[in-house]
């Protein structure tokens, strides 16, 4: 019989398999999308919805639960102000498994798994992307045009000494 079983064991000892678990939520939330295995993404879902949901609390109490867990300062602050707010009106269901492939090398299923969003949060990432990568076209652009008068200032200072 099965008593006391629940879980995916995912081959690792009991403390490698919690630290494999505590490092996929950190990167989750870092991210709010990761690529990992299915089994992996699965078990890793369970504790990020239970996270969530503390975060939701917003109390003293559900802020050292999920620092008990989550390995960063940094991914805690962004968990409570950011994400929880996402999901008030959300009973459950924060995040999603998208399969994606059989991994080369073991065949393994890999999925991504990442956190819900609504359409207007992701018009408002790809906002945010686009702008970023306008700004990286121009300093790319603003780089080559100085690099192009140095380059001249050189040519002119080489005729001017012959």
């Amino acid at each position: 019989m099965k008593h006391n079983r629940k879980g995916r064991a995912l081959s690792r000892t009991a403390e490698h398999r919690r630290a494999l678990l505590r490092n996929l939520v950190t990167e989750l939330f870092r991210y709010e999308r990761i690529e990992t295995t299915q089994a992996k993404a699965k078990e890793a879902r369970v504790l990020a919805e239970r996270l969530i949901t503390f975060a939701k609390r917003g109390d003293l109490h559900a802020r050292r639960q999920v620092d008990r867990y989550v390995q960063s300062r940094e991914v805690t602050r962004k968990l409570f102000s950011t994400i929880a707010p996402w999901y008030a009106e959300r009973q459950g269901g924060y995040t999603r498994i998208i399969k994606l492939r059989h991994r080369l090398g073991d065949g393994a299923e890999m999925a991504y798994l990442e956190l819900v969003k609504s359409v207007e949060q992701m018009a408002a990432d790809r906002k945010a992307r686009e702008a970023a990568a306008e700004a990286k076209a121009k300093a790319k652009e603003d780089r080559r045009k100085a690099k192009a008068e140095r380059e001249e200032e050189a040519e002119a200072e080489a005729e001017a000494k012959s």
